[in-house]
């Protein structure tokens, strides 16, 4: 994939993760309100939806930088299979990780935390690809 092809996909996955943040942050708020009658452990697990949903949304902006880090790469000419590597390794694990944990959020099922390490895998090794991408030699 092109350099500019990585630059769009991470502007729009940094875009997901802002109107998503700002829709956990207004709009959850209220759904997962803890109220004076709840349990200890219904306050517990609002808690827990809101702070999953932030999760989701911080690691997604994290990882819209480092799919532009990816583009920067392929723009300068490292067009390696590393740089692929990465790319496809961020965007896999923003889709597994953040996107369990949105899911997961918004609609209750809780077995989808079980997909959740698998995009945490998928970022790990985007990292390391990215490492040794950017460790090979220069190109004037």
């Amino acid at each position: 994939m092109s350099g500019w092809a990585w630059l769009r996909i991470g502007a729009i996955s940094g875009f997901l993760s802002v109107a998503l943040g700002a829709f956990g942050a207004h709009s959850l708020r209220d759904r997962f309100k803890v109220e004076e009658s709840d349990s200890f452990e219904a306050r517990t697990s609002k808690h827990r939806m809101i702070e999953n949903f932030e999760t989701a949304a911080r690691y997604q902006m994290y990882h819209a930088l480092a799919i532009g880090a990816v583009a920067l790469l392929a723009i300068h000419g490292r067009t390696g299979g590393a740089v692929s590597v990465a790319g496809w390794a961020f965007l896999v694990g923003t889709l597994l990780f953040s996107g369990s944990l949105y899911i997961l959020v918004l609609s209750g099922q809780r077995w989808l935390g079980a997909i959740t390490p698998l995009g945490g895998l998928s970022f790990l090794v985007g990292w390391l690809a990215l490492a040794v991408a950017a460790s090979g030699p220069s190109r004037p």
